[in-house]
C-alpha cells in the first residue's frame, strides 16, 4: 500500500463513524441529551397545560382572533361608511380636517384625563373592501396623524407617500382606483395635479365590492416601569375624527343613503357598543369617527410561548457537549483520538459534526412536540393563541432544533479550549443562556436589552420568533415581549458566527499543544 493511501483511510467518514460510536456507546451522554429534550417538552406542556383563559365567565370561550388573507392574525376595527362598487371604478374624497382625542394617564385618581389631538397612526380616508367581514380583502389610501400619506392593503402592506399632516388650511385629496384584482392609491395637494403612491393586487377580489370612508385610531400605548420589576403596559382609548368633502364616486355602484358600519366594535354585556364611531352628514360634508385599527396583531399567545423550557433544555445540551471532548482529555484518550487522525482539525471537526447533528435530531423531536401539542393545549384551554402560516411554524422547529445544534457546537468548542468542564459549563451558560433570561425578563432596560441580543450568542434566540414586528402597527416592540432585534436567521447566523469562532480557536489550540 502506497504512502499515499494513508489519509484517505483517516478520511472524515472514518472519524465520523469513529465519533458517533463513541457517542452512542457512552449510556450517560445518550440520556443526557434525552434528558434535555425531555425538559423541553414536559417545561413547555405543563406551562400550556397551567395556562387558562375565558371571556366574561368561566364557560365563556373568547372570540376568534380575525385571520387576514395571508393567513396572520389581524385587528380590523374602524368605522366604515360605504356604498357597493360592481367592477371597475375609483372614489375620490378630500380630507379638509383630522382630529381626535387621546385619554391620558389620570394626573388626579378618578378624574379622566382627556386631551385634543391624534394618535401618529390615527388614520382616515378612502377604502376599498371585499365586504363588511373582519379580515376581509382591503386596500385604503389614507392620511395619518404624523406619517403622512399612506397606501395600506391586506394588513401587512404599507406603503409611504408624501409626509406631513393635514389641517383646514392643509386639506389632502385622495383616489383609490379599481382595475379587476389591482388597486391604486393616489394622492393631491389640490385636486388637479395627482401623485401614484402604489398599486397593489388583492387576489381573488369579487366582482362587487365596498367602497367609501373610513376612520380609525389605535390605542395610545404607555408603558411604565413596575415596582418589583418588569414592565407595565397599557393601551388607552383615542379616537380620531375625519371631515371628508367633494366626494366623488366612478363606476357602477349602489345608489341611496350611504350605509354605515361599525367593524370590529366590541360590545357592553348590555349590548352597548364600546367605544362607538360615528358618522354625519350635512350636505356634502361627511365627519367620520372611528376608533381602534386596521392592521396585523401581536395581541396573544404565540406558538413559541410553548417554548418556555428551552433555555433549562440548553443547559443539558451543554453539559452534554462539554463533557463529549472533555472526558478524553480527563482520561487521556485524547492522544488516541489524535494518533487515528493526525490531521487535528478533521478531529474536532468531526467530534463537533456528531455531536450538532444529534443535537438537532433531539430538539428537532423536543420542539416538534411541544409547539404542535402545546398549542393545541393551549387553544382547548380557551387562550387565543395567534395563528401562523404552516411555513413559519416549521422554521419556528427547525430553527429551534438549529439553535440546540449550534449550543452544542459552541460549548463543545469551549470545552476544547478550556479542557474543564466546570469553567466551560460556567462560560457557555454564560454567555448563551444567561443574555436571553436578562433580556427577556425585563431585568434591564429594552435598549440594553436589544444590544445584549445583537451582540452575545444568546441572538440566536430570535429563531423561535414566529410573529415579525411591523413599522406601521403601535406594539410594545421589546424582547420581554417577545420580539427580538434581528431577524430570526440573522440572529441564528450571530450564533454560528460565535460557534465557528470558538471551534477555529479549539483547532488552533490542539495543533499548537497536542502536536
Amino acid at each position: 500500500m502506497s504512502v499515499g493511501t494513508a489519509p484517505r483511510r483517516s478520511g472524515s467518514g472514518r472519524l465520523l463513524r469513529a465519533e458517533w460510536t463513541k457517542f452512542r456507546t457512552v449510556r450517560g451522554w445518550v440520556l443526557g441529551l434525552a434528558a434535555a429534550a425531555l425538559v423541553i417538552v414536559t417545561l413547555g406542556l405543563v406551562a400550556a397545560s397551567g395556562s387558562h383563559t375565558s371571556c366574561g365567565g368561566p364557560n365563556d370561550v373568547c372570540p376568534a382572533t380575525p385571520v387576514g388573507p395571508g393567513g396572520e392574525a389581524v385587528d380590523d376595527h374602524f368605522y366604515f361608511v360605504h356604498r357597493s362598487l360592481t367592477g371597475d371604478g375609483s372614489i375620490t374624497a378630500r380630507v379638509s380636517s383630522m382630529t381626535g382625542h387621546i385619554r391620558k394617564p389620570d394626573v388626579t385618581p378618578g378624574m379622566r384625563n382627556e386631551v385634543d389631538g391624534v394618535v401618529p397612526w390615527a388614520k382616515a380616508g378612502v377604502i376599498v373592501k371585499d365586504g363588511t367581514r373582519q379580515g376581509s380583502a382591503y386596500a385604503a389610501m389614507m392620511v395619518t396623524g404624523d406619517h403622512g400619506a399612506r397606501m395600506q392593503y391586506n394588513f401587512t402592506g404599507d406603503i409611504a407617500g408624501r409626509p406631513g399632516g393635514v389641517s383646514n388650511d392643509s386639506p389632502r385629496w385622495l383616489r383609490l382606483t379599481r382595475s379587476g384584482e389591482d388597486l391604486t392609491g393616489s394622492e393631491s395637494a389640490d385636486g388637479r395635479h395627482w401623485t401614484t403612491v402604489g398599486t397593489a393586487r388583492l387576489a381573488g377580489l369579487p366582482d362587487t365590492v365596498q367602497v367609501g370612508l373610513f376612520a380609525a385610531s389605535p390605542g395610545d400605548l404607555t408603558v411604565q416601569q413596575a415596582d418589583f420589576g418588569g414592565n407595565i403596559q397599557q393601551s388607552r382609548f383615542t379616537e380620531a375624527i375625519a371631515v371628508f368633502d367633494q366626494v366623488a364616486l366612478e363606476g357602477r355602484t349602489s345608489g341611496g343613503a350611504w350605509e354605515h358600519d361599525d367593524i370590529g366594535v366590541i360590545l357592553e354585556p348590555d349590548g352597548a357598543p364600546h367605544h362607538p364611531g360615528g358618522f354625519a352628514q350635512s350636505g356634502d360634508t361627511y365627519t367620520v369617527t372611528g376608533v381602534g385599527d386596521i392592521g396585523p396583531t401581536g395581541d396573544g399567545l404565540r406558538i413559541e410561548s410553548t417554548l418556555s423550557g428551552l433555555p433549562a433544555g440548553l443547559v443539558g445540551v451543554i453539559v452534554v457537549a462539554i463533557m463529549f471532548v472533555t472526558a478524553e482529555y480527563r482520561r487521556g484518550l485524547i492522544r488516541t483520538s489524535l494518533l487515528a487522525g493526525p490531521q487535528r482539525g478533521r478531529v474536532l471537526a468531526a467530534k463537533a459534526t456528531v455531536i450538532g447533528t444529534v443535537t438537532f435530531v433531539a430538539g428537532l423531536a423536543a420542539a416538534g412536540i411541544v409547539v404542535v401539542v402545546g398549542t393545541r393545549i393551549l387553544r382547548s384551554n380557551g387562550n387565543p393563541v395567534l395563528p401562523v402560516s404552516t411555513f413559519t411554524e416549521l422554521r419556528v422547529i427547525a430553527g429551534v432544533a438549529a439553535l440546540a445544534a449550534v449550543a452544542a457546537v459552541l460549548a463543545f468548542a469551549l470545552g476544547a479550549l478550556f479542557r474543564n468542564s466546570a469553567a466551560a459549563v460556567t462560560v457557555a451558560v454564560a454567555v448563551i443562556v444567561v443574555p436571553h433570561v436578562l433580556a427577556t425578563t425585563s431585568v434591564l432596560p429594552v435598549g440594553a436589552a436589544q444590544w445584549l441580543l445583537r451582540l452575545t450568542p444568546a441572538a440566536g434566540f430570535a429563531v423561535q420568533q414566529s410573529i415579525p414586528e411591523y413599522p406601521h402597527v403601535i406594539s410594545y416592540y421589546a424582547p420581554s415581549a417577545g420580539y427580538y432585534p434581528l431577524a430570526p436567521w440573522a440572529g441564528l447566523a450571530v450564533f454560528c458566527g460565535y460557534a465557528a469562532l470558538a471551534l477555529g480557536l479549539a483547532v488552533v489550540r490542539i495543533r499548537r499543544r497536542d502536536a
